[in-house]
């Protein structure tokens, strides 16, 4: 369990670091050859990630609770930071379509989890 604890906080550093230099917050480069491998290296690293919750099995109840914790900050994180976007955007009278896109996915895909889990597990 400590090692896929390492694996995970390694994968998920390596991802935090890949979309902040996506962003070239220091303009380092334009769309080249290199833009274009770190956006696929990203990719990758996302495919990682997500393989890596999928394939994670719980031990015990203490487990499940934890998962279940991560779960919840995740989401009311991600909504907040989505919401706070889309509020400030509107107020400079730009929304990105984006921003409302994933909010609206995360808030169905909650609901429609809840709901098959309700019914049918």
């Amino acid at each position: 369990m400590k090692n896929n604890l390492k694996i995970e906080v390694i994968i998920s550093l390596v991802l935090v670091i890949l979309t902040v230099l996506l962003l070239n917050p220091f303009h380092f480069w334009m769309p080249n050859m290199l833009h274009m491998i770190m956006i696929a290296f990203t990719l990758v690293i996302l495919a990682l990630f997500a393989v890596f919750f999928l394939r994670e099995k719980i031990q015990d109840e203490r487990d499940s609770v934890h998962r279940m914790l991560s779960g919840r900050v995740a989401f009311l994180t991600g909504s907040t930071l989505l919401t706070i976007g889309i509020v400030v955007q509107s107020f400079q009278d730009n929304v990105d379509v984006w921003l409302v896109v994933v909010l609206v996915a995360m808030v169905l895909s909650k609901l429609i989890t809840r709901i098959y889990s309700d019914n049918r597990l």
